[in-house]
């Protein structure tokens, strides 16, 4: 069982899940949800017309100090779920009419996850799943996912190892955000919409701007045109503010300006991404 020793993300803490030892995630054998139900502010080939169908785990396998979700994540405000309760959530969206079932944070609870769909698949589940992470995941827990997941949506955070280090709390965020985003693209490839213009199989990047370029910008949409394709669909994003512990840190202590939010999304042009999401377009 994975969550004996557990090496689920690249933290690798190597914690006895099942006896009730919390690693850096501070899960243990079970999920904990804090949310679940249709939401219509993610990006449009998610929403449609009937939501995406989101379900918020608590606790994460990063330490962001400037997380806008810092309950969820790091005081891990949820309730602890057996895997038929996660797939009546799922079947209930489903009802609901939900485009897809969105699954926030998942990378600490991949077996959990597992478990659920094979409950819910049988009671009918037919829904696209998107696997919407933070980016630091494992290479050998996303190819357990092969054939699963039908939507990928990393984040891709930072293009300095040591910046990554000081914000989210891993020495190594870099190098596993990228072997996993090229495992991503490989299992499903670029975005595919369906003649409503709602997505059904593919990858979907968000990049966040950070103020004083922290984010290096320039670096990541440059791996993703030339290492990926020029064809991704990417979220360049203007939504940051200093939240949780950002306001320690003065080089995050505001918002990108117009002009550093503008320059981050000419970067994305001119190294020939062209599907850009929302504000981006």
């Amino acid at each position: 069982m994975r969550l004996r020793r557990c090496a689920l993300c690249p933290r690798r803490c190597r914690v006895d899940r099942l006896a009730g030892e919390l690693g850096e995630c501070r899960t243990g054998a079970l999920a904990r949800v804090a949310s679940a139900g249709p939401h219509y502010g993610e990006e449009a080939p998610l929403v449609g017309h009937g939501g995406s169908g989101t379900i918020f785990f608590a606790g994460c396998n990063l330490a962001c100090v400037f997380c806008q979700n810092y309950d969820l994540s790091h005081l891990c405000r949820g309730r602890e779920q057996k895997p038929v309760a996660i797939a009546r959530m799922m079947l209930e969206l489903q009802d609901l009419g939900c485009e897809n079932i969105n699954l926030v944070s998942p990378s600490h609870v991949v077996p959990q996850i597992l478990a659920a769909l094979v409950l819910a698949v049988d009671e009918g589940l037919r829904l696209p799943l998107v696997y919407n992470t933070g980016g630091y995941d494992s290479l050998a827990t996303l190819r357990l996912l092969d054939g699963v997941v039908d939507i990928y949506m990393p984040d891709m955070k930072y293009a300095d190892e040591q910046v990554g280090e000081r914000l989210s709390g891993v020495p190594d965020y870099v190098g596993h955000n990228r072997a996993a985003v090229r495992e991503m693209h490989r299992q499903v490839g670029d975005l595919e919409l369906d003649q409503r213009g709602v997505a059904h199989r593919g990858l979907l990047i968000r990049h966040l701007v950070l103020p004083n370029g922290l984010a290096g910008t320039a670096e990541v949409v440059r791996f993703i045109a030339t290492e990926l394709s020029p064809d991704t669909y990417v979220n360049v994003m203007d939504q940051y503010r200093p939240a949780y512990q950002a306001a320690r840190y003065g080089e995050i202590a505001r918002p990108p300006t117009a002009a550093e939010y503008r320059s981050a999304v000419e970067e994305a042009r001119r190294v020939g991404l062209w599907r850009l999401d929302g504000m981006a377009q």
